[in-house]
């Protein structure tokens, strides 16, 4: 299962049950797990921990050195789950000190060709990166969210679970959960209803997140506590308003508007 040609240091472990392609390079300290496939020409640098049954496809980068000039060489590591499709010339960077040590993806997400994901990014579960979509550093990216082609994320801004960004985004602000946003620089324009409605929420749920929506994101100006009280008695009902709420209090960057 493991070509002749492929490279594998002797300090990384990798599973029988993997298949390494012609002409793969697995790095020092890398641990690959059951059922993984790993592509020609792929490139795995470590500390890199890859858990079961991913499919890595050709002439992918996994696990660099992050692109940070702070970065002094100092351990760090990325960590990838399970079921995830890595496509090709991805490109996944490790940690940095500063940032909190590790470059985290989780499980059966899918990134497409030429994506980027930058030194410590958290990335959740069922996500999908469409092509050249990238994420700068620091950017954490919620359960179910979905990135159009050539989406572009500032540094320390975070993705909410179940949103969805069109093609040619530029965002530079916290996205909050369960928006539809586009534009350059990025705006909302409404409740991911569709997306919602395919994972199974409940009119009533979609109903009070667009309420929600229009009294959190869409409204003008400083929020006042009296909004935030009254969006509670929402959150108090359905969860995903709860997590709308608690997202948008939460902010550093800001939101799109």
């Amino acid at each position: 299962m493991i070509h002749p040609s492929a490279i594998i240091d002797p300090s990384a472990t990798v599973h029988e049950s993997c298949e390494v392609g012609p002409f793969a390079v697995i790095g020092a300290d890398v641990v690959i797990g059951s059922g993984n496939t790993i592509g020609p020409h792929a490139v795995i640098s470590g500390p890199t921990t890859i858990a079961e049954d991913n499919h890595i496809f050709q002439f992918a980068s996994i696990g660099a050195d992050p692109q940070d000039l702070k970065f002094d060489g100092k351990e760090s590591r990325l960590e990838i789950g399970s079921r995830n499709r890595i496509r090709e010339f991805v490109t996944v960077n490790r940690g940095t000190a500063g940032g909190g040590g590790v470059t985290r993806i989780g499980n059966d997400n899918l990134l497409m060709a030429y994506v980027h994901v930058a030194h410590d990014c958290l990335i959740d579960n069922h996500t999908v990166f469409a092509n050249s979509a990238s994420l700068a550093g620091h950017v954490s990216v919620g359960d179910y969210a979905i990135l159009g082609g050539f989406t572009l994320v500032h540094q320390f801004s975070r993705i909410g679970a179940h949103s969805f960004s069109g093609m040619g985004s530029v965002i530079n602000k916290d996205v909050p959960p369960y928006l539809l946003v586009t534009g350059h620089y990025a705006e909302s324009k409404g409740i991911n209803k569709q997306g919602l409605k395919r994972r199974g929420f409940s009119k009533e749920e979609i109903s009070a997140l667009q309420k929600s929506y229009l009294s959190l994101v869409r409204r003008k100006g400083v929020i006042e506590e009296s909004v935030f009280e009254e969006v509670q008695q929402l959150a108090d009902q359905f969860p995903g308003v709860k997590n709308m709420l608690d997202f948008v209090r939460s902010a550093e960057r800001g939101t799109v508007s």
